[in-house]
Formats: C-alpha cells, sequence, structure tokens
C-alpha cells in the first residue's frame, strides 16, 4: 500500500492460501481456476478499522467455501 490509510483506518497485511490448490498441486495437478501459485502463501493489504473487519473484507475477496485459509493477519508494520 502506498499510501496512509484514511479515517482512522489501520493496514493489515493478511497471508493467504488457498487449499484446494495446495492439495492439488501435491498431486501434480492444477486447479481448473485459480493458479498454482495459490498453493503457497500469499500476502495481502486490507484497510480496516479492526482485525474482525480486515477478516470480513478479506473473506468477501477470497472466500473460505473456495478454499481460502487466512494463515496469518496482523497490523502492518509503517
Amino acid at each position: 500500500m502506498l499510501h496512509s490509510p484514511a479515517g482512522g483506518k489501520t493496514v493489515f497485511e493478511v497471508a493467504i492460501y488457498n487449499k484446494v490448490v495446495r492439495a492439488l498441486v501435491k498431486e501434480n495437478q492444477s486447479h481448473w481456476h485459480f493458479d498454482d501459485q495459490w498453493a503457497d502463501v500469499q500476502v495481502r493489504d486490507v484497510a480496516a478499522r479492526d482485525e474482525m473487519e480486515a477478516r470480513k473484507i478479506i473473506g468477501e475477496q477470497y472466500p473460505a467455501d473456495e478454499g481460502f485459509v487466512i494463515d496469518k493477519l496482523y497490523p502492518s508494520i509503517v
């Protein structure tokens, strides 16, 4: 993130991967929709008021029912 968030929000770093892709890659297969890179942890920045809101935002973009798992979530050190 190149700028500070407005409105008293905090930037959270979210480490996320896809468990379905991870299982397929271990079997030398690929997911029909998601890239193999999702077998590894990816880091995304989320601006939110608190950790609960950050989880909600990331969950909407990367749904658990599609195999996404939040590995870690922590406030970013600026």
